[in-house]
């Protein structure tokens, strides 16, 4: 058996030896000390030997496991070694190679118009606020002079989480909570944002969209204030030669009130698919703010006035860049996305 053993010891360190790779060398580490190889075979054999003979036997058998399983361990690190060597001359790295560029993203159109109305309105003096999208109806509907009843509330059907609680449906409420932190003071802020309505999605409705408002209160403030300013914002975002025609309507929380025209910047006013042969684009919303508001906020609306506005930017974003369907802004379709160059004026 010692014979036996000294061969099968200088058999598996030659294999080890001769072994050129990791897989090589495991296939000899199973052959020789897996559960089906001849030295576990030896041990399992120990029990047929006489006593006298089993422990000296027993020494020998492990003297020459452990042997060969050093021999396997240093042949390894050997032939790891050599396999990351060839591994790093095969996958060098010219460092000298130009790099690659990482693609750049596009600015979504919305987040365009959003940032190209704010910056307008900051260059005139305005501060941007916000608030919270889930309102109480007080700050939604009844500070802006909609109270609860009122038939009004219908062209904003609701999003309601309990009976005094909704998701907002304009941003009106962050001028309200303005007005009444403000205690009185002059006030002149943009307020963007998202909105909900429940609504059903086709080419030109959505149930979620954006919305910027304007606010200015102080003395002296005049309808002309607010047709100057409205002027101004027309020729910056749809050119110098833009006009505009102002049409009385209804909102409850300004009187009088007015929808804004321009004229079409497709056909200069002779007429055309954009503007419904009209000649005119309807782009927004405003007017002077209603006494009520101004009295529930804590302002004496006979020394103070105010105007108020309110546009949509997607509204504004179809018509800058020629987007038939809403749909199109909410669908994250990287194609859409990707026409629109970043770095465009």
């Amino acid at each position: 058996m010692e014979q036996q053993l000294q061969q099968l010891k200088e058999e598996a360190l030659k294999k080890i030896q001769d072994a050129q790779g990791v897989k090589e060398l495991n296939d000899v580490r199973v052959a020789y000390l897996g559960k089906k190889g001849p030295i576990t075979d030896l041990l399992k054999g120990m029990g047929k030997l006489p006593a006298e003979e089993r422990p000296k036997m027993g020494a020998l058998v492990n003297v020459v496991r452990e042997t060969v399983t050093e021999a396997l361990e240093s042949r390894m690190a050997v032939l790891e070694e050599a396999a990351i060597q060839a591994q790093l001359e095969n996958e060098s790295i010219d460092v000298t190679l130009p790099g690659r560029p990482a693609p750049a993203g596009n600015h979504h159109p919305l987040t365009r118009v959003v940032e190209e109305i704010e910056d307008f309105f900051i260059s005139m003096g305005y501060e941007i606020a916000e608030g919270p999208e889930v309102e109480k109806d007080y700050y939604n509907f009844e500070a802006l002079n909609l109270p609860k009843g009122h038939p009004a509330r219908d062209m904003q059907d609701s999003f309601y989480i309990s009976e005094d609680v909704l998701l907002r449906t304009h941003t009106s409420p962050v001028q309200a909570r303005t007005m009444e932190a403000k205690k009185g003071e002059a006030i002149k802020i943009i307020c963007p944002g998202k909105v909900y309505r429940r609504d059903n999605d086709d080419a030109t409705h959505s149930h979620q969209f954006t919305q910027i408002e304007g606010l200015v209160v102080g003395e002296n403030i005049r309808m002309s204030d607010l047709k100057g300013t409205l002027d101004l914002f027309a020729k910056k975002m749809f050119g110098a030669d833009r006009e505009i025609r102002l049409r009385p309507s209804f909102f409850p929380f300004t009187e009088p009130s007015v929808e804004m025209d321009i004229s079409c910047f497709k056909c200069g006013g002779a007429g055309c698919n954009v503007c419904k042969k009209t000649g005119w684009i309807e782009i927004l919303g405003a007017g002077m703010v209603h006494p009520n508001v101004l009295k529930m906020a804590g302002y004496d609306p006979s020394v103070v006035t105010g105007f108020a506005f309110g546009m949509g930017p997607e509204r504004i974003a179809m018509l800058k860049y020629g987007v038939e369907d809403i749909r199109h802004f909410y669908t994250n379709d990287i194609r859409f996305i990707s026409q629109f160059n970043r770095t465009e004026a």
